[in-house]
């Protein structure tokens, strides 16, 4: 990094990518710092800047040995996993009365083996240019699922059992897979299906096979809504429901809503046809597919649908996994969240995964807008209506 650019971001202040040290404060307050920098989306810890005023102090020859030394102890011994950390000394020229001005520079990458913990075993986080222990059991499962060390879609849903099964929904996903018919469900198949696991439904069960899922998890639905006007903090609407049952029930239903609730255009067809949809079906379908399927499941809230006199946004709750970019999902690049989500899926809907739903919404219906909200930790699909009704 010149000069320049470090002090461009030094005059823009601390952020949650940026920390200033005017020092070396202790082992333990550094090493929290780096275990947050490494459990979120990376960072630069500047040595020789006041954090409380963006002063510029510097560093002598000394303190900037010192300051790499600790730091690659820290990095090796007091964050665990350890981790890798590069550093670099930038000059800043003074004025005609001052000398030039050394600064240590720590660069901390996101971690690949999430969660990091301090020494104490403590995991932290960095919430704006501060940072905060890590307490909520959720939280922590997000960046075991960030690590591939878990997937969700696994995990046993405590209290259920065989009798929440709809069985005529497992031999439907049995006789798309294989050829010969099933003698007898056992719960030994169910088990090697991931249905079931320690006699308890896995969430990936539970919301493809149950006779009501949202007995157990009530947020994991879709919450849909037509307003009048274009503001969400608008009080009257059209319509609204609660859409619930296995994922592709509310599939269904929700696609049902959309076509009860939008507009449907002549489009060059004859009189007595019924119209196409305003906005392409086939985009609905592969954006409702993605945020059902790819959503997190470790964040306890519904989808959102929601349709505006202009607009129509899906909001999903998660940002984009493992660093992936809109730019990424353009391109046709994908990365499995939900795994077992993806197989039953593929099997049951009219899914394949292979990333390229995302190009056929785009070929279809061009003026898609993605937003990756990584703070507020939702993924929204905006699509603009043709004309206001």
């Amino acid at each position: 990094m010149n000069a320049i650019e470090l002090l461009d971001i030094i005059t823009s202040g601390e952020t949650s990518k940026v920390q200033f040290k005017l020092e070396f404060d202790n082992q333990d307050k550094i090493a929290a710092e780096i275990v947050a920098m490494s459990n979120a989306k990376s960072g630069i810890i500047i040595f020789g800047v006041d954090g409380k005023t963006g002063i510029i102090v510097g560093l002598d020859y000394n303190n900037l040995q010192y300051i790499t030394s600790e730091l690659a102890t820290i990095a090796s011994d007091l964050v665990k996993p350890p981790v890798y950390i590069v550093t670099e000394v930038v000059s800043i020229d003074g004025n005609a009365e001052t000398e030039q001005k050394k600064l240590l520079l720590a660069y901390i990458d996101e971690g690949i083996s999430k969660p990091y913990k301090d020494n104490s075993g403590a995991v932290w986080m960095k919430q704006g240019p501060d940072k905060r222990k890590l307490t909520d059991n959720n939280e922590q499962v997000r960046l075991f699922q960030k690590s591939g060390l878990i997937s969700l879609d696994e995990i046993i849903i405590p209290r259920t059992t065989v009798d929440d099964i709809n069985f005529s929904k497992v031999e439907a996903y049995i006789n798309k897979i294989q050829e010969n018919e099933v003698e007898e469900i056992t719960e030994t198949l169910l088990t090697n299906l991931n249905i079931l696991k320690d006699s308890n439904l896995t969430l990936g069960g539970l919301l493809f096979f149950a006779k009501h899922p949202q007995k157990y998890k009530p947020a994991f639905c879709v919450k849909a809504i037509s307003f009048f006007g274009d503001s969400i903090g608008g009080t009257d609407y059209r319509s609204s429901q609660d859409i619930e049952g296995t994922i592709p029930e509310i599939f269904e239903e929700t696609m049902r809503f959309f076509t009860t609730n939008l507009h449907h255009v002549q489009a060059g067809q004859n009189f007595n046809s019924t119209g196409k949809l305003e906005v392409s079906q086939i985009a609905l379908e592969e954006l409702l597919q993605n945020a059902l399927v790819h959503r997190d499941y470790s964040k306890n809230a519904p989808i959102r649908v929601m349709i505006f006199d202009n607009r129509i946004e899906i909001v999903s709750p998660g940002s984009l996994p493992n660093s992936l970019t809109i730019e990424n999902i353009k391109m046709g690049n994908a990365v499995v969240r939900n795994n077992l989500l993806v197989s039953y899926c593929s099997k049951l809907m009219n899914y394949r995964g292979f990333g390229s739903g995302i190009t056929r919404v785009l070929k279809n219906q061009s003026n898609v807008e993605f937003i990756n909200d990584v703070d507020g930790e939702q993924f929204k699909v905006v699509i603009q209506r043709s004309e206001k009704k």
